[in-house]
């Protein structure tokens, strides 16, 4: 097989599991050939990516041929054979930047995004024409772009799901946090990413207030998008009188370790695409309790390996007592979770496919 050039691009200024994915993507395509990222100066993937070797670049939205020319000139001097975009917002730069560019690199877009409609106009043809390869994170995703977009302009499709793997945990910053804050016998739900209103931390609120009388405590675990949304979360858990019972703990590069607290880890968005933090929860042996739609219906076997709950409060607060009063559930669960993870989700295995596809 023909090594690549692969120049991972993701312009997005927050962290959640798209970028983090950039950010393996990098990690593991840079052991099998030469790979170079391009991202946002000042981003949380900025912060994130600890390496020297990063390429930025500003998005402009009314203006995005001054970015794709410098992006184009950076792909000519790198000899890039290989963009991989993921954010779908970056598409009009990376499209432009092909174009530009004297060596035409191939063009894959990670869709980590489910698809709806297709805009049936010249401009998004044209866009569609010049994207060679497009990767679907699930089966349901891959079925909406065979629905939506012409077939005349479809780019190839390929199905691969996302991977993790089982990180070191640090387990003096666990104790640390236990200490910190005051964990005991309590049942820990937590619930990680992002902190918006579609991604849900309400819920858990909610669920939380109606399981007040038992020995419960959640941690939200993430950074606040929208100050709006905070101090809607805020208003909450005052007005619920839950101040000693959730606690926010804004962005951290500790998720791991916060989640060797939890009991139980909730995702509790709408329409979850993937859930990456699903199968990160699963390899580190802790429960998943998450929204029956999207990307969970294809990670979680209900009842054997996870629990899916019908994106109500009130269902999900049933679900975290029932495993609040079984601990041979919890473990069962647990247990099972991993194991699928270490079989279907693994980060190497994944990677491994993902990136014949790419360079195929």
């Amino acid at each position: 097989m023909k090594n690549e050039n692969i120049l991972e691009l993701c312009l997005a200024p927050g962290l959640g599991g798209l970028e983090m994915f950039v950010a393996s993507c990098y990690n593991n395509f840079s052991k099998q050939t030469s790979c170079k990222v391009v991202i946002a100066a000042n981003s949380k993937l900025d912060s994130f990516l600890d390496i020297s070797d990063k390429f930025y670049i500003k998005r402009s939205k009314f203006f995005p041929i001054f970015p794709a020319l410098k992006l184009a000139k950076y792909i000519d001097q790198n000899e890039i054979d290989i963009i991989h975009f993921h954010w779908t917002k970056d598409i009009i730069t990376a499209v432009l930047a092909k174009v530009l560019s004297k060596r035409k690199p191939k063009l894959v877009q990670s869709r980590h995004m489910g698809m709806t409609r297709f805009k049936d106009d010249f401009y998004h043809k044209w866009l569609y024409k010049n994207i060679n390869m497009m990767h679907a994170v699930t089966n349901e995703v891959k079925g909406q772009l065979e629905k939506f977009i012409p077939e005349d302009v479809r780019p190839k499709l390929e199905m691969v799901y996302l991977g993790t793997e089982v990180k070191d945990i640090d387990q003096t910053i666990v104790e640390e946090l236990r200490k910190k804050y005051n964990l005991t016998d309590q049942f820990v739900v937590g619930i990680v990413g992002r902190m918006q209103e579609e991604k849900g931390q309400h819920k858990v609120i909610e669920a939380v207030a109606k399981l007040k009388d038992l020995n419960i405590k959640a941690f939200i675990v993430g950074s606040a998008m929208y100050d709006e949304y905070l101090h809607k979360l805020e208003q909450m858990i005052k007005e619920f009188g839950l101040e000693d019972k959730v606690v926010l703990t804004g962005f951290t590069k500790q998720v791991n370790e916060y989640m060797q607290l939890f009991d139980v880890n909730v995702l509790a968005t709408e329409h979850e695409t993937f859930g990456l933090v699903v199968i990160e929860a699963m390899a580190n042996k802790i429960p998943m309790i998450a929204t029956a739609k999207g990307g969970p219906l294809e990670i979680i076997d209900d009842g054997k390996d996870g629990l899916l709950f019908d994106g109500t409060s009130d269902n999900l607060a049933q679900k975290i007592e029932l495993l609040y009063n079984n601990k041979e559930l919890v473990q069962t669960i647990a247990q099972a979770g991993y194991e699928k993870v270490m079989k279907k989700f693994n980060m190497s295995r994944q990677m491994k496919k993902l990136y014949e596809v790419l360079v195929q």
